[in-house]
């Protein structure tokens, strides 16, 4: 990841910067783990699942590897993600936190460098929630955000490969593929699609079981379902959740939205802002996908980037304080409490949600 932030012509500064975090990373999980203290819930996840497959144990049942201080997580991902974490395994669950950990930085500065390069930008980043959260928990949210604007932004001639890639690992980035298809990158979207598909086919050929067990049950898991509503899951679903409890038609929501969404990702295509177009995709994503966990939400990242260097700068400062953290955390959360909020409450609560509902309504109607 250092190599691939140098060649994508990252500052010196910033790279100091990321060096900087990297190695702090490395040294938290190495002094972690010599305390014996837990950390990393979601890289515990990942290095039980790839520990999973080494032993030939079912993945989408009980994870035997999660340590004893991690809840009962199931594994989420695909397959094809599994194979991938398997080496994982060779390292204790710290410094399985510290390996991902490591590549947040030069991820984040990767990802921000075609809308608000410098390392004054990265360091506001870091600031924020979805990207601390990201960090503390070992999610690859930054990696995978990275993968998407290198190949939309940054690639051509083989673009679409990392798109597929991400995709592989967790299947949102999918509707990416769609915005190359808008954006009239039509050999991109197919290469996407068949990195896609070739991962896809290899996670099935190594783990047919679990393979046959993902595609037709464990990708609608009774842990999504019980969480749906939690506070913590800022999508449409989510919220529809929390404000409409077991009413199916705020789930009609969706289509208009990835139809609106398409209407502005064309304008600004045809407007010449990529940069744009590609946030109204990710932003749609969010909204759309029934989990969007609010470690999800790292794309608020680059659109404060964009904010700021666009004229917007005291909209940015706006949304970067709804982003710190404190909306999630100032309101009742777990054991169904979101679904007794007030209004007030629920204005706070839904804060991530409403402002991406927000932000489509005014470009549609712009469009």
């Amino acid at each position: 990841m250092p190599t691939i932030v140098a060649a994508m012509g990252i500052g010196r500064r910033t790279r100091a910067v990321v060096l900087t975090a990297t190695v702090a990373f490395a040294l938290v999980a190495v002094v972690w783990w010599s305390l014996g203290r837990p950390l990393g819930v979601d890289s515990a996840v990942y290095r039980a699942g790839g520990i999973a497959v080494l032993r030939g144990e079912p993945l989408y049942d009980h994870l035997a590897a999660l340590p004893a201080w991690a809840p009962e997580l199931p594994f989420t991902y695909p397959p094809f993600a599994a194979l991938l974490f398997t080496p994982f395994a060779a390292v204790p669950v710290p410094w399985c936190w510290g390996l991902v950990a490591m590549t947040a930085a030069p991820a984040l500065a990767v990802a921000l460098r075609p809308y608000a390069p410098g390392r004054v930008a990265l360091l506001a980043a870091s600031g924020l929630h979805p990207v601390w959260q990201t960090v503390g928990l070992g999610q690859l949210n930054l990696v995978l955000m990275a993968l998407v604007v290198v190949d939309v932004l940054r690639r051509r001639g083989s673009a679409g490969v990392l798109i597929g890639l991400a995709a592989a690992i967790k299947l949102v980035p999918l509707i990416f593929v769609g915005h190359l298809l808008l954006t009239g990158r039509r050999a991109d979207a197919f290469r996407a699609l068949g990195t896609f598909a070739v991962a896809t086919a290899l996670g099935a050929v190594l783990l047919p079981a679990d393979s046959a067990r993902y595609w037709t049950s464990a990708l609608f898991n009774d842990h999504f379902a019980q969480m749906k509503g939690w506070v913590g899951n800022q999508s449409w679903a989510g919220f529809a959740d929390r404000t409409a409890p077991g009413q199916a038609w705020p789930l009609a929501f969706a289509a208009p939205a990835v139809a609106g969404a398409a209407v502005v990702v064309r304008w600004r295509h045809r407007a010449g802002d990529e940069r744009g177009a590609l946030l109204v995709t990710a932003g749609c994503a969010l909204l759309v996908s029934p989990i969007s966990w609010t470690h999800h939400w790292v794309w608020v990242t680059p659109a404060l980037g964009y904010l700021h260097t666009t004229g917007r700068r005291w909209l940015a400062l706006l949304l970067a304080a709804v982003f710190t953290g404190w909306t999630v955390a100032v309101v009742p959360g777990g054991q169904g409490r979101e679904r007794a909020w007030t209004a007030g409450q629920a204005l706070v609560g839904n804060a991530y949600v409403l402002v991406a509902v927000g932000a489509g309504v005014v470009l549609v109607v712009a469009a």
